[in-house]
């Protein structure tokens, strides 16, 4: 049975890793699995990604705005970049259909999630320091899109991350850091949208109870500041830091694992 304290705990995690590129879904399965906590549940997973949908909407409500502008009126950019993020949910949206039971269970081995965390840090490291800031979110062309697109898609797997893998993506492509991961929030936003709608059911059957509560706020609230957090920080900083963190947490599972294993 989750307790309010535990909501708030993973809903500040979801909130966090959400946006940071080091994977919420390695977070929220390791969590309880490090500390013997129940498995929250699939309405709860559905209020914590309600949370971060909120605070992405709070904090691009002017790109949406102009989005809808290019829908509705026409805008020619609001038009343009409405055009490349269908094009790059596409992707996610197809395997997320096809392998929706398998990231429930199968890929949620803790030296999966180890080995995804190293592999796709050292990538965002070593990509995001060989490329250069020569193009911004004006510049993302339709084959860029449906690249990145591919990239969100195999977040399915924990450890991965959503928006690791596609501003790691972006930044292969040249994208300047700052708009890599706009691109990246702007892209994930019908995905978890999406996802949100198709499992709310689930959610609605269980009843608006405190811990759901809690965790939607506590996701709303730490998905807002990681945004401004994120975006602030690589206006003039590399994601090296992220990459390091992904590399040491991947450390930390294995000898956990070792240990409890009796290898150690």
């Amino acid at each position: 049975m989750l307790t309010e304290f535990q909501a708030i705990v993973l809903g500040i995690l979801q909130g966090l890793t959400e946006f940071l590129p080091v994977s919420s879904s390695a977070h929220l399965t390791l969590t309880p699995w490090l500390m013997g906590w129940s498995d929250p549940g699939l309405a709860f997973d559905v209020a914590l990604h309600l949370g971060s949908l909120v605070a992405l909407l709070v904090y691009y409500r002017q790109d949406w705005i102009m989005i809808i502008k290019g829908a509705v009126a026409g805008d020619p950019r609001g038009r343009r970049l409405l055009i490349r993020l269908i094009a790059a949910s596409v992707p996610g949206a197809i395997l997320g259909f096809l392998f929706e039971k398998q990231a429930e269970t199968v890929f949620r081995s803790p030296l999966l999630i180890a080995v995804t965390l190293a592999v796709m840090g050292l990538a965002l490291w070593i990509i995001d320091l060989g490329s250069a800031q020569k193009r911004d979110l004006d510049d993302i062309t339709l084959g860029d899109a449906l690249l990145i697109g591919v990239a969100q898609a195999f977040a399915l797997v924990p450890g991965v991350s959503r928006s690791g893998a596609t501003i790691t993506v972006a930044r292969m492509l040249k994208i300047n850091r700052q708009d890599a991961a706009n691109f990246s929030f702007l892209m994930s936003t019908p995905i978890i949208a999406g996802a949100g709608l198709l499992k709310a059911h689930e959610m609605l059957r269980s009843g608006l109870t405190h811990e759901l509560t809690f965790g939607f706020a506590a996701s709303a609230v730490f998905s807002l500041l990681a945004i401004a957090m994120l975006i602030s920080y690589v206006r003039t900083r590399t994601y090296r830091v992220f990459a390091w963190y992904r590399l040491a947490l991947a450390a930390f599972i294995i000898i956990v694992f070792l240990s409890r294993a009796g290898r150690l």
